[in-house]
């Protein structure tokens, strides 16, 4: 059965798009609806559950319109799928699904026909291309497919043949078909109809509805949300579904969605006021998981225990990492564990800061004190070191926030909150996680600890009496869990003799494919658990899943829980196995990998997974882990292989004793001797929540060259 939709007359400034919605056995899609889907109300038209309208197929990852983006989407989504076809007509009449009008984008053509190029007037503007109506369906036959977007993998291209609306329907057998005629009058023009096609290829019949991009619903101003338009209730009073268009995980949202693609769909389909009556999407395994998964979650809904959450320098993707701002939110949002990488100012005060260099998370360089860049050679970099200023010297700076995918995506956060919040001593930190019930534990930090000792400041001594002065010793006071973390054996060794009671985990600074059996032993005389690299579980081959390793199992065998850091929502973040969805990545660490912990930038995601209604025995396709190394089978051109991660061995765990605190001997200009200076182009060694500027690092740079 043929659904007709288009505009009416009252909608007709929305200037929505011209609709042909094929649904087939309806009956049987009523059938094979989830369980929770038939006890829900949705503010839907109908009352049904929003539709997952899946563009071109899954064209988010395999090019648009091909059998694999056609056949992916339908495996991996929800059960009532929709797959849109953009239809185009051949010189015989013959209807192929192909993306765009000039065929140039998008395919082989152009290399085949090299000389059939013509010009036409597309609304009004003379364009020159490849056009289907100058090509019968058998020369067509010769052209393959290609990725349309060119920030999107190429490793697909060239696999797959154009595909016609009836093989869609064959081949694919979908639960429905969209079919969108948007240059119906340019094909008139040339004697060639869309209606007369959509005629005789079934019987059809009419409805009204309009398809509008999704800023008509909630309008974005500076990447940021604002109040939503009446323009949903407005079509439901009129009796008309309205569907919402340009969704894609790997194109730049609305900041308040944390790059979140699942919070965005949730806005559109569970926002308590009203629900759009369908999303069309390149992506349709997230609008999948959104409809089936996190939408209609109870506020009681408990969800499960793993993995841990916990915070990376608080929600460090939302505010400047480690200020009261960003523990505020890591709390709110559900972390499990929030942590404290702790730094020693010049004066003796443990505070929180994502790094010992001050360039990296605060504008130092932009202030009175950038006089003070040095080099040290323990530190690996110039900077300007938070044992350089005393604690009221720091909090006369402002906070960064942490951009890590800007130089090469120009992806930015939060830019309205960049310089928010104020800084935090341990103390300030430990009490704030202490009076927050959800939180389970702290997770402390400490580096550099015989580097700060040689310059008279007992990091390792200084955290151990804040944790005591806080109530964190007495468990009648405070049931937190504390876990204290170091790359330093040394430092965990120290902690053992005077804290047993405390979790130790060691940070395995490196990526790995394995550990020797002897050297896990010995981890084990020092630690109670261990932090890895995502890529220790999931290596990574230009930036697919290459294989998975078997760290964790065997870090496990040996009683030896693994938290894997660091999860980041933005899609630049991810390979392209987890098709640019942080909740497709957490949940294959989680079930496939079984970790026990992740170590995120953006908590709530993490947390918002683990309350999921769709976990359990029976996982849907949408929310079954990926299988590494899947996507690279496909490839008709592998990309290179890397290099194999090296061994963990005992040479790289195994340290001397920490030295003891030495005495302050202040240099002649008043402030502690740093030693000898290193090359300029070395760069600083940082704990994590890393911010980088490229203004930042010159400033540093054009002072040094002026001393």
């Amino acid at each position: 059965m043929f659904v007709f939709r288009r505009t009416s007359s009252a909608m007709c400034c929305l200037r929505a798009l011209i609709l042909l919605f094929l649904i087939q056995s309806v009956a049987l899609v009523a059938a094979r609806g989830s369980a929770t889907n038939r006890t829900r109300r949705w503010l839907t038209l109908t009352g049904d559950a929003p539709k997952v309208i899946a563009k071109g197929g899954f064209s988010g990852l395999f090019p648009d319109s091909s059998s694999a983006a056609y056949g992916f989407a339908v495996t991996s989504s929800v059960h009532d799928v929709i797959l849109w076809c953009d239809l185009q007509l051949t010189k015989d009449d013959s209807g192929i699904c192909f993306p765009y009008l000039n065929m140039e984008n998008s395919s082989t053509i152009a290399s085949i026909f090299q000389n059939r190029s013509n010009s036409y007037s597309v609304n009004g503007v003379p364009t020159n291309g490849y056009f289907s109506l100058d090509f019968t369906l058998d020369e067509l036959s010769n052209v393959l497919l290609t990725q349309g977007i060119f920030s999107r993998t190429p490793n697909f291209d060239g696999n797959w043949i154009i595909l016609t609306v009836q093989d869609v329907v064959k081949s694919v057998k979908p639960p429905g078909l969209w079919l969108n005629i948007q240059h119906d009058a340019f094909f008139q023009q040339r004697n060639l109809s869309m209606r007369s096609y959509v005629v005789a290829v079934s019987k059809t019949t009419f409805a009204s509805g309009i398809l509008v991009p999704k800023s008509y619903i909630w309008p974005v101003k500076d990447q940021y949300l604002q109040p939503h338009s009446s323009l949903v209730l407005d079509a439901h009073n009129q009796g008309l579904e309205i569907y919402a268009s340009d969704f894609a995980n790997d194109a730049s949202i609305a900041y308040n969605y944390s790059y979140d693609p699942v919070s965005e769909y949730l806005s559109f389909i569970d926002n308590g006021v009203f629900s759009v009556d369908g999303v069309l999407t390149d992506f349709p395994i997230t609008p999948s998981e959104a409809r089936e998964c996190f939408a209609h979650i109870g506020k009681n809904h408990s969800g499960q225990a793993k993995p841990l959450v916990i915070s990376n320098c608080g929600a460090s993707g939302d505010y400047p990492g480690c200020t009261d701002l960003a523990y505020k939110k890591a709390i709110v949002d559900g972390a499990d564990v929030v942590d404290c990488p702790v730094q020693m100012t010049k004066d003796g005060v443990p505070i929180c800061l994502s790094s010992i260099n001050l360039i990296d998370s605060t504008n130092v360089a932009m202030s009175p004190f950038s006089n003070l860049a040095t080099s040290i050679p323990e530190l690996k970099g110039t900077g300007i070191y938070t044992f350089t200023l005393t604690w009221s010297q720091i909090q006369s700076l402002k906070p960064t926030i942490s951009n890590p995918y800007f130089t090469d995506f120009n992806l930015v956060r939060n830019p309205l909150y960049k310089n928010a919040g104020n800084f935090v001593q341990l103390s300030e930190f430990l009490t704030q996680v202490k009076n927050a019930t959800s939180v389970s534990g702290v997770l402390i930090g400490i580096e550099y600890a015989a580097f700060l000792a040689k310059q008279g400041l007992g990091i390792v001594d200084a955290v151990l009496e804040a944790l005591s002065k806080a109530g964190y010793d007495n468990e009648t006071v405070s049931a937190k869990k504390v876990m204290i973390q170091s790359t330093s054996s040394s430092v965990l060794v120290k902690l053992k003799e005077e804290r047993e009671h405390y979790e130790r985990v060691y940070v395995v600074d490196e990526k790995i494919r394995d550990a020797l059996n002897s050297t896990i032993e010995d981890i084990k005389k020092f630690a109670d658990s261990v932090v890895i690299d995502k890529r220790s579980v999931y290596p990574v081959d230009a930036a697919f899943l290459s294989g998975v390793t078997n760290v964790v199992p065997k870090l496990q065998s040996f009683n030896i829980p693994v938290y894997v850091q660091i999860f980041r929502n933005e899609f630049a973040s991810q390979a392209w196995d987890f098709f640019s969805d942080p909740t497709v990545e957490i949940n294959t660490y989680s079930i496939a990998a079984n970790v026990d912990g992740i170590i995120t930038d953006f908590p709530r995601t993490a947390a918002s997974y683990k309350r999921n209604l769709c976990l359990g025995d029976n996982l849907p396709a949408y929310m079954s882990p990926v299988v590494p190394g899947t996507l690279l089978q496909v490839m008709s051109n592998l990309p290179p292989a890397e290099a194999p991660y090296p061994v963990l061995t005992e040479s790289d765990v195994v340290e001397p004793p920490l030295p003891a605190v030495s005495a302050k001997e202040p240099s002649p200009g008043g402030s502690t001797s740093l030693g000898p200076t290193s090359p300029r182009n070395r760069q600083p060694k940082t704990t994590r929540c890393i911010f980088s500027s490229s203004l930042t690092l010159l400033l540093v740079v054009l002072l040094l060259l002026g001393n």
